[in-house]
């Protein structure tokens, strides 16, 4: 069963990465370069600020916190842990892999990029008032996909990392948004 799985995973993982083109090649390489984030974010934590005004005191912390959270269980637990290479760092893969960003670290189960997004995305779908806000939370669903595919495109991982980090940072995202909602109802019920 396990080697069903690793050869439906190379095979994926090769469709997606065989499938470039020199537009695509910059398009992915920059949604997936973490220093593009930065504004990104930026202008996201502003918006929040503005929109929940004092209840942003909770929320940036809780989201900071999933984001962080995704990243250092993937980062530091996961990745050194089962020590799986990329697939650009597979001796028997790298040599049909088209890597236009190079390669990256050593390891990559499971995706810090997809678990990250994916935190974010979960979390904000959650605390965001259901019925509004659906074009932003279509933006960070979107945010999420295309960096997910991006790390797939690039030859960074394989689908199985990107699906395994997506569900640590879904848990990470709706732990956050849970302890948000009841800690708006214990300390401010009012306002919640």
């Amino acid at each position: 069963m396990l080697e069903a799985i690793q050869y439906l995973d190379r095979q994926l993982l090769l469709a997606i990465n065989h499938a470039h083109h020199p537009v695509l090649d910059a398009v992915m390489a920059f949604a997936s370069n973490r220093l593009v984030w930065f504004p990104v974010y930026a202008v996201l934590i502003g918006w929040l600020m503005y929109h929940f005004r004092w209840r942003a005191a909770l929320l940036l912390p809780l989201v900071i916190a999933a984001v962080g959270l995704a990243d250092s269980i993937t980062s530091r637990l996961f990745k050194p842990y089962f020590g799986r290479p990329r697939p650009c760092h597979d001796a028997s893969l790298a040599h049909l892999l088209h890597l236009p960003d190079g390669c990256g670290g050593q390891f990559g189960f499971l995706s810090s990029h997809a678990a990250n997004s994916m935190a974010l995305a979960v979390f904000l779908a959650v605390v965001l008032p259901p019925r509004r806000f659906r074009g932003l939370k279509i933006v960070v669903f979107g945010w999420f996909a295309l960096l997910s595919y991006s790390r797939m495109y690039l030859g960074a991982h394989y689908p199985t990392d990107v699906l395994g980090g997506a569900a640590v940072g879904a848990l990470m995202g709706w732990l956050a948004a849970v302890a948000y909602r009841r800690w708006m109802l214990r300390w401010w019920p009012a306002q919640a």
